[in-house]
């Protein structure tokens, strides 16, 4: 009985031994790597972001503004019932968007700040250079760090119900 006991804690310390020299589980090697480095930032910071995507409205050039955006990106746009998904589908939209020559301008701002997250969400309008009409709408912009930038990852636009 005195061996299989002794038997049984040997075979058990080196299964231990080896779970903790051998290599990571593919469970423990995803917590690993799922660890964040938190981005220290303000709402200053986050609110500056609005004013980065509305100058590169300003270009008139979509591939600028799709440079704002994360590679996996959602838009739901104004004047659009068509979600945009991929790059192209964002140029497309805002290939026909910026014909009338935008310029956006937030009127109330909520922000939100997480570790590698914020949500900028609030109301905003659109002034068209080129016809002078005004849209007024409400917004939410998502924005994860990379490493290296804040890029959108969500962006919902829609214009106003109700006559202000």
């Amino acid at each position: 009985m005195k061996k299989i006991i002794l038997l049984s804690l040997t075979a058990i310390t080196f299964s231990l031994t080896g779970c903790a020299s051998g290599p990571l589980s593919s469970q423990a090697a995803s917590t690993v790597s799922q660890v964040e480095i938190c981005k220290a930032t303000n709402e200053q910071e986050i609110s500056s972001l609005f004013d980065r995507w509305n100058n590169s409205l300003r270009t008139g050039d979509p591939h600028k503004v799709v440079a704002n955006y994360a590679e996996r990106s959602i838009l739901l746009p104004t004047v659009s019932n068509k979600p945009r998904i991929t790059a192209a589908e964002k140029e497309d939209y805002f290939h026909h968007f910026l014909t009338n020559k935008p310029v956006g301008r937030i009127n109330f701002s909520f922000i939100e700040i997480d570790c590698t997250t914020a949500v900028d969400s609030g109301l905003y309008t659109f002034t068209f250079s080129e016809t002078g009409d005004q849209v007024k709408a409400r917004y939410t912009f998502t924005y994860k760090w990379d490493g290296k930038q804040w890029l959108i990852t969500s962006h919902h636009s829609s214009a106003m119900p109700e006559k202000m």
